[in-house]
């Protein structure tokens, strides 16, 4: 609520062109920031995920298998 008061109290011009400039350039490269969080987001959901993990927990280097898919 702070930053939101912040804000609200600051120079709304330097705001505005602010936003439309971070809204084109979501525009722009909302495809890639889409893609990269699915592909981070696949890379939590396997067994190499699951691997390093239980290496965390037992306080060990994972081992982890060569091959990769891609």
């Amino acid at each position: 609520m702070e930053i939101a008061t912040d804000l609200a109290d600051g120079a709304q011009s330097a705001l505005r062109w602010t936003k439309y400039s971070l809204n084109n350039w979501l525009r722009a490269a909302g495809q890639t920031f889409d893609t990269s969080t699915a592909l981070e987001i696949l890379g939590f959901a396997g067994e190499k995920a699951r691997e390093g993990l239980k290496s965390y927990q037992e306080k060990r280097k994972p081992v982890f298998p060569k091959d990769c898919p891609i």
